[in-house]
């Protein structure tokens, strides 16, 4: 499923996508809602073009239809990250439309906390599937698509959790300490032609929380989110990083509350 977007004076003074200072072609996983609405916002506020993917279509027809209304330029498609094929698609559907890829946000992240001996082993997969292997059947998607190109940012989303473990939530900072590393390799590999960002926020206002089923993880997620930052200190972040020029790559950013200890 694909949404519409309207030719815009802002899509015809990107004809030089890719170059730094002007617009860029900026695909988005998980772009629904939390951090990836707000960085669809603040990226399209920016002149970017964007294509939008999620599961949620309702959502992300919603949001595609406000943006083009004040004329951005933005388009949406159906979008699950730990199916390889599909997100290929997308990162196609993105070249088709605008004729390159310049960034991916890798945006896409689940977080059902429980205790390991809860074994949870479905939520475990679940995790993987999402955090891990999303990540990696993106990268694999739009490097191909960025090196055509002549380059190409990636900013993968991970977490305070990249850095720290606590209960609960061993398995998910496993994912984002997977997430960190790949991201490191990936920087290592590529030599000036990919840049590479891991954004790590601390606790922000979202729905990653809402997945959590056991009823002590949930409880103590509720006190952890007394302090939380707006999703847009995140989008905030990342388009610092997109605005840099060619030489500059801006590696890592931690991103917490300041009134949080966490």
């Amino acid at each position: 499923m694909t949404g519409t977007a309207t030719t815009t004076a802002t899509e015809t003074a990107a004809a030089t996508a890719g170059t730094d200072g002007a617009a860029k072609v900026v695909v988005i996983t998980g772009a629904s809602s939390g951090i990836g609405e707000a960085t669809t916002r603040r990226l399209a506020a920016d002149g970017h073009r964007l294509l939008l993917g999620a599961r949620r279509t309702d959502r992300l027809g919603a949001l595609t239809e406000e943006l083009t209304a004040r004329g951005a330029t933005a388009a949406f498609r159906r979008l699950d990250v730990t199916d390889a094929a599909d997100v290929r698609a997308f990162i196609g559907a993105a070249r088709e439309r605008y004729g390159r890829v310049d960034v991916l946000v890798n945006n896409a992240g689940v977080m059902p906390l429980a205790p390991l001996d809860a074994l949870t082993i479905d939520e475990w997969d679940r995790m993987i599937d999402v955090n891990v292997r999303g990540v990696l059947h993106g990268i694999a998607a739009a490097l191909p698509a960025m090196r055509a190109g002549g380059g190409g940012h990636i900013v993968n989303i991970a977490s305070v959790g990249a850095y720290e473990v606590s209960p609960t939530a061993a398995v998910y900072c496993a994912t984002k300490f997977a997430v960190r590393a790949i991201s490191e390799g990936l920087r290592q590999e590529s030599p000036g032609d990919i840049r590479v960002m891991l954004v790590s926020p601390g606790v922000t206002e979202s729905e990653l929380a809402d997945g959590i089923e056991d009823p002590a993880a949930r409880e103590a997620m509720r006190a952890y989110r007394a302090v939380a930052l707006p999703a847009s200190a995140i989008a905030d972040a990342i388009a610092y990083a997109l605005s840099q020029p060619a030489g500059v790559d801006v590696n890592e950013i931690v991103v917490r509350p300041a009134a949080s200890a966490q």
